[in-house]
């Protein structure tokens, strides 16, 4: 690693996640809000179900959820008359969405048509004026924290994202490894002989001495905050750090979680694809209760992705890079048990080049009403989020 990118990713680590050395205050506000990007493009349509179609049960011979059924624990959980939710969230997402902590948003997403991973993720993270040039030289969340008072962002990621990028410096730490020592002895005696008798050698220390001591400082809180239990797995652990985080450190974060790109054996009700769900949906919950009751009615989380897949399931028992896909929005003081936004009936004619989920709800209005109300913001700092935008109001907060 070049120097100057390591003594950045330790500057920003240790402005992350001093607790001694006062560098962040508490946050001013009580109010959090997550970003939670899955890179992918995950397949919407086998998780908010669309039951009453008989077209989805004809596109996925394979992967479809059976019709409610309560006898059948593979099943889709029935939310409304045409929608259900996969089988895999009943014990995460489905008793939030009954306490009114959960809604959904279909036929979300961009403009941009690529369906390339790398280019749409890009595109949504900078956030370009609709229409407009893609080249932008921030990202979204970046001239968020820009226009708020008293903003105290940070990106739970290995290396910042886009979206985090511009000029309000917002640091970015990996907490996956949290419980473990982030510096073996090998590569702490090379840095430091690295920095000696440089002027940043103090430093690149501190930085380092900093990510020790809250792996212990965390550490020990988790330990009391679980009462002995045995601690979550995978992303339930890492949501459970980033709730500690959130809940005294920090009012903006944003995490992504990978792994949603399921072109071939997908599964239905069971396997990869519901393996995943079952492990997100067991970390946001986890992330809620981690912020306590109080606070979790200030929070709101969306979760996002790049796009949909296709429609109908591809021979390999997968479903290919689509279009429009569905949002979530999580809170505790959200009005949720909805489904929301501009929508059409599930059937083929409605499909975009025969293929995908049309987008009908552009995240740029759908973000840019949310935070005007959640954070109050003025139509100039709306238009300073998002160029051009026109935030709508989905009745959700």
């Amino acid at each position: 690693m070049h120097r100057r990118l390591f003594l950045k990713s330790v500057a920003a680590a240790a402005g992350a996640l001093s607790w001694r050395s006062g560098l962040y205050a508490a946050p001013a506000t009580d109010t959090r809000f997550l970003l939670v990007f899955l890179r992918g493009g995950y397949d919407a349509a086998n998780i908010l179900v669309p039951y009453s179609s008989s077209f989805y049960y004809e596109s996925r011979p394979t992967l479809a959820i059976a019709k409610p059924d309560p006898a059948d624990s593979k099943a889709v959980l029935p939310l409304t008359a045409d929608w259900g939710l996969h089988p895999a969230l009943k014990d995460s997402l489905l008793p939030l969405y009954n306490q009114g902590q959960a809604a959904f948003i279909p036929f979300a997403g961009t403009d941009d048509l690529t369906r390339s991973h790398f280019e749409t993720q890009d595109s949504i993270e900078f956030a370009p004026p609709l229409g407009g040039h893609s080249n932008y030289s921030s990202g979204f969340l970046n001239r968020l924290a820009g226009v708020l008072t008293g903003a105290h962002p940070v990106a739970f990621t290995n290396a910042l994202p886009i979206s985090c990028k511009g000029d309000v410096i917002i640091p970015n730490v990996s907490l996956k490894g949290v419980a473990k020592k982030n510096f073996a002895d090998r590569q702490a005696a090379i840095l430091a002989e690295m920095y000696q008798n440089h002027p940043l050698q103090k430093y690149v220390q501190e930085g380092m001495e900093t990510r020790q001591d809250v792996v212990q400082n965390l550490a020990q809180e988790m330990e009391m905050a679980s009462r002995g239990a045995i601690a979550s797995q995978g992303f339930a652990s890492e949501a459970q750090r980033m709730g500690l985080l959130m809940r005294d450190k920090f009012n903006l974060g944003f995490v992504d979680v990978g792994g949603w790109d399921t072109h071939f054996n997908e599964g239905g009700a069971e396997g990869q694809l519901a393996n995943k769900m079952a492990k997100l949906g067991e970390g946001l919950n986890v992330f809620a209760t981690t912020l306590g009751g109080a606070l979790w009615q200030k929070t709101v989380v969306l979760v996002i992705s790049e796009f949909g897949r296709t429609f109908r399931e591809n021979g390999d028992k997968g479903t290919d890079h689509g279009h429009g896909t569905v949002y979530w929005l999580l809170g505790g003081g959200i009005k949720g048990k909805q489904i929301v936004g501009e929508q059409l009936r599930v059937e083929q004619k409605m499909l975009l080049e025969n293929r995908d989920y049309p987008v009908l709800n552009d995240y740029r209005n759908i973000m840019g009403g949310l935070f005007q109300t959640q954070f109050g913001l003025s139509a100039g700092q709306v238009q300073t989020v998002f160029p051009n935008a026109k935030p709508v109001q989905l009745g959700l907060l």
